[in-house]
């Protein structure tokens, strides 16, 4: 990376992917000085009907082949190995099988990414999971203790990174 080239932050959206997009803002406002953002509609990269509006239906088609769709589209991107990825559920979730498969990032930042929880390899780059203390899916400490992974866990549900002030925290930490 040359002296003047921002560093490139990957954000995979949650499952609603540009439907219910406002509260994305407040992270892009936060860090776009500082990082070359590329956003992604997790939907889009899934090739899932943008349409549907059942979080139910929506849910199914990620887990009959969604996610893996998704991750070849990201593999078709021009990402690098200094690259951050920021994923919210689902899309943190593709971010962390995307790390796997392919070694090509740096830090990886999974925000109630409750699939996790049956995931037993993690990938091979600087790890931070954050989940609401009140997300009933999240894995347990069992998992964390089996990945020898650190457990972030701030008041809320599962929805905790739409609030503006998770999203300063979050950005204040990639900032540092």
């Amino acid at each position: 990376m040359k002296n003047n080239e921002k560093r490139k932050l990957i954000i995979l959206s949650d499952l609603w992917g540009n439907k219910e997009i406002d509260w994305i803002y407040g992270y892009v406002s936060e860090l776009r000085n500082k990082f070359e953002i590329v956003f992604y509609d997790v939907r889009e990269l899934a090739s899932i009907d943008t349409s549907k509006e059942e979080e139910e239906s929506i849910h199914k088609e990620f887990l009959s082949g969604g996610i893996e769709r998704a991750i070849e589209r990201l593999k078709l991107e021009e990402l690098t190995k200094d690259s951050i990825l920021l994923g919210f559920s689902i899309g943190g979730t593709i971010g962390w099988k995307y790390a796997i498969e392919t070694g090509l990032v740096a830090k990886l930042i999974c925000i109630s990414s409750t699939r996790l929880r049956y995931e037993k390899v993690k990938p091979s780059c600087e790890i931070d999971l954050y989940f609401g203390n009140k997300d009933t899916y999240a894995p347990d400490e069992k998992w964390f203790e089996e990945l020898a992974i650190n457990k972030i866990t701030l008041e809320g549900g599962h929805t905790i990174y739409k609030k503006e002030s998770f999203s300063k925290f979050i950005s204040f930490q990639l900032l540092q």
